[in-house]
């Protein structure tokens, strides 16, 4: 982990509830030390870790999971820049430790609000509570959204969908990689996958697939 001086502009771009804090104050936020670099496929916080900070994330993408006792992982969210994580503000406003986990998908740069600091923020900056709180709004209804295709949704279609998230035609991505963010296993994801391809919908390469029929994966998802 390294540290260097934050951008100033660049973190009130992406997270303008911190505009107007006083400037004395700002500059005690973008101390060095509380900024960290870490490499993809770092764990960021583990369960029954202690939280230290509230993250603001400047670069990169934090994926958040849950772990069951067999083993198997359900990606819960993504953080990107300009977000933050919600379970993050639950282990600080209940002073309780993560009951997830978030690794870095790709290399990152965050800066960690010391805890009390983030408590102050709460009580005396209104657009940085509203900020939290519209996440928490956004976040529960997104993982809303996750129950009912786990307890309803046919893997087929959530697999489809999870393709079409990701907005480009092709994709450098193994199966268990897809199996984790769907909370399966690699060989039911697999054969669904060589299903997709005999139907023309999707082209496999070695840790590498092509979206050959958009609109066909499109209509998997609304059957």
């Amino acid at each position: 982990m390294q540290n260097s001086a934050v951008d100033r502009n660049k973190l009130l771009f992406l997270y303008p509830a911190l505009a107007g804090v006083a400037d004395e104050r700002l500059d005690r936020l973008l101390q060095p030390q509380s900024l960290m670099r870490l490499p993809a496929g770092t764990c960021v916080f583990s369960e029954n870790q202690p939280c230290s900070g509230f993250p603001l994330l400047l670069d990169g993408s934090i994926k958040v999971v849950k772990q069951a006792a067999s083993g198997r992982e359900l990606m819960l969210y993504r953080v990107t820049p300009g977000g933050s994580c919600i379970i993050s503000s639950s282990c600080l406003l209940g002073r309780s430790d993560y009951n997830a986990r978030g690794i870095a998908e790709a290399p990152l740069t965050l800066l960690a609000l010391p805890v009390a600091e983030f408590g102050r923020l709460l009580v005396d900056h209104a657009p940085f509570r509203d900020f939290v709180f519209h996440l928490f709004a956004e976040r529960i209804g997104e993982l809303m959204q996750l129950v009912e295709e786990v307890a309803f949704a046919r893997l087929d279609q959530r697999l489809a969908k999870l393709i079409l998230a990701r907005q480009s035609d092709t994709l450098a991505v193994t199966h268990q990689q897809l199996a984790d963010e769907l909370g399966s296993v690699r060989e039911i994801v697999s054969r669904l996958l060589k299903g997709f391809a005999a139907q023309g919908l999707v082209a496999l390469g070695r840790e590498q697939l092509t979206v050959i029929d958009r609109d066909g994966l499109q209509k998997l998802v609304s059957v």
